[in-house]
């Protein structure tokens, strides 16, 4: 899979598409992706379960969050280039 190492996630996708859409794309889907703090017991265990519902692999705390990541400010922020 060497043909996706600088297209990242969005290689499946081809020429399809237009470049800046892939963009977009590989950018959410890395925020969905990644694994969060929990709220309840700290360990960096938290996946999205489906939109906006999270849940922590180590206690089990499932919870409503943002669509993209578990709190919705730090997706607004994350988005205008913070971390």
């Amino acid at each position: 899979m060497s043909r996706t190492k600088k297209v990242g996630a969005s290689g499946r996708f081809g020429p399809r598409y237009g470049r800046k859409v892939r963009k977009l794309f590989v950018d959410v889907e890395g925020r969905v992706r990644k694994r969060y703090k929990c709220p309840g017991c700290a360990a960096l265990r938290v996946k999205r379960v489906s939109t906006s519902i999270w849940q922590c692999k180590r206690c089990g705390l499932k919870f409503a969050g943002g669509t993209y990541s578990p709190s919705a400010h730090a997706a607004a922020v994350e988005t205008k280039g913070e971390k």
